[in-house]
């Protein structure tokens, strides 16, 4: 992954690089929730660049991992983070407070999401609709943190 002085390039979507900054420059004391949700930086290597890029994403919690979801809103594509996930799997994070640090993404197997949604859709009843919108399986990503 990256070095840690190495500087991410924000989401060039308006609403999201805001958040992103507010979340860096407040050292993750504000910009830390999406519509009362909580959201983490994920910093991530673009496939074609090789640029670290970052965006915000809401999450939730399976023990001591991170869950993201590829929603991208419902669309019949995945989002391009996703994308660069599976190209790349070792990403960094920020949540809340904390310092940065590294993880690894996961896509989820059927099981294991069938298991995990119905706690996602509570923390974010949008998913369901994103779901049934489309006719792609919406992924679900686990990031477990790893040494640095």
């Amino acid at each position: 992954m990256a070095q840690q002085d190495e500087e991410a390039v924000i989401s060039p979507t308006g609403w999201v690089a805001k958040q992103a900054r507010v979340y860096e420059e407040s050292g993750g004391k504000k910009g830390t929730t999406v519509q009362g949700v909580p959201c983490l930086l994920l910093d991530y290597r673009g496939q074609r660049t090789g640029q670290l890029r970052r965006t915000v994403l809401i999450y939730g919690r399976d023990g001591d991992d991170y869950l993201i979801v590829a929603s991208n809103g419902g669309a019949d594509e995945h989002p391009l983070w996703y994308r660069n996930l599976v190209a790349d799997p070792d990403v960094r994070l920020r949540v809340g407070t904390e310092e940065r640090f590294a993880a690894r993404a996961e896509t989820l197997s059927a099981e294991d999401k069938a298991r995990v949604w119905p706690g996602l859709v509570e923390l974010f009843a949008p998913y369901a609709d994103y779901q049934a919108k489309t006719d792609r399986d919406i992924p679900v990503v686990r990031l477990s943190r790893t040494k640095d």
